[in-house]
């Protein structure tokens, strides 16, 4: 197969370190900055594949370490791999599945070699490696494999994320060692916890390894928000120009807004869908909570200034009533709209990049979205 087209900037601008780019990938091209909704096992809660093409996403992002586990990468690739499996046939990004492990598995154990671990479905012990993690995604047929790395917790020892700052390069090398498929781009991924000279030379070195594109991995686990907007800068300041940027698990509407400025092409984060379901909205007006009872009677819609499937129909009274009765559909539109506000700000913030309004936009999510990833 041919080699896949580099990554393409299209657009800067002038007060910042934003840029609008376009990376062809094997699905099709991906317009950047950009925002991966969660499809963690192959698929978006509350959503279907035709509602998503509906919102305008365009490429998404699920989990090989839970796709591995249940159904299996082998059954996937004998029914045609991801895309036709799950009937999105736009890009696909997969998580190696480092976090997941690091996150959700008891009686882990790391080594040089890799991880043991056991299941958090059945409790068989399990061992993956970091080729092991090539082989599923290669096998699961995504457009964006990421490399397999050591995640630390926040706060950790300088010798802890030394340590697993050194491990995860080893293992990035093995990484890219292994990797065969040229239709998917194998992006590396940078640690050093919040120690600033460990991200400077994880990063220096990752580059060294020339990855087609590089994932800032690490944060959004709970330090504090400056520390993890200097660790962005930072990063930004080192990682080449013409390859993607890719801050992994970010994050509020103010957070993407911030890193978009400092130079960041690509996001994911849970926040959309999980408050979706819970009843919490992102509006232009900021959070609207509607499990509060001043919403009870409020015929207004969900968010005043949105044209989404929701926001057109039902009223904020309405879908507080969906809630209150625990029926599936108020989840459902409260996510469709969730989702249809990340994704228009997405647009917005490339429009804005174009005509160089970048910082009142910026201002204005700040704004809105103060520092808490909860209502």
């Amino acid at each position: 197969m041919a080699k896949l087209e580099a990554f393409r900037i299209i657009a800067k601008d002038k007060s910042s370190k934003a840029r609008v780019g376009q990376l062809q990938l094997a699905h099709g091209a991906v317009t950047t900055p950009v925002f991966m909704p969660i499809a963690t096992q192959g698929t978006v809660k509350m959503m279907t594949c035709d509602d998503l093409e509906t919102l305008g996403a365009t490429i998404i992002l699920a989990n090989a370490y839970h796709l591995h586990l249940r159904p299996n990468e082998q059954l996937i690739e004998r029914l045609g791999g991801l895309h036709k499996f799950m009937g999105w046939q736009r890009p696909i990004l997969t998580d190696s599945g480092g976090f997941q492990v690091f996150s959700l598995s008891t009686l882990r154990k790391v080594t040089d070699e890799g991880v043991r671990f056991r299941s958090h479905h059945d409790g068989t012990e399990r061992f993956l490696k970091p080729e092991d993690s090539i082989r599923i995604q290669e096998s699961l047929g995504s457009d964006i494999a990421m490399c397999f790395d050591d995640v630390v917790p926040y706060p950790c020892s300088y010798e802890q994320a030394k340590f697993a700052m050194e491990r995860s390069l080893v293992w990035a090398e093995r990484c890219k060692g292994v990797h065969k498929r040229d239709d998917q781009l194998l992006f590396g991924i940078t640690h050093g916890s919040t120690y600033a000279d460990l991200r400077k030379e994880s990063t220096k070195r990752l580059v060294d390894m020339d990855f087609p594109g590089y994932a800032i991995g690490g944060l959004s686990v709970g330090e504090p928000k400056d520390a993890m907007f200097e660790l962005i800068e930072l990063s930004t300041e080192i990682l080449p120009e013409d390859k993607p940027r890719y801050l992994m698990g970010v994050g509020t509407p103010a957070d993407i807004a911030r890193a978009v400025a400092l130079g960041v092409d690509m996001f994911d984060c849970v926040l959309p869908t999980r408050l979706g379901r819970t009843g919490t909205a992102f509006t232009s007006v900021g959070k609207v909570n509607l499990r509060h009872a001043k919403y009870s009677d409020d015929p207004s819609p969900l968010d005043p200034n949105c044209d989404c499937l929701t926001c057109r129909r039902y009223s904020r009274a309405y879908l507080r009533h969906l809630f209150k009765a625990g029926e599936a559909t108020g989840p459902r539109l409260v996510t469709w709209h969730n989702l249809h506000f990340y994704l228009r700000l997405m647009e917005r913030l490339r429009e804005a990049i174009a005509i160089r309004i970048l910082a009142e936009l910026v201002r204005d999510m700040v704004r809105l979205f103060p520092d808490s990833d909860e209502d």
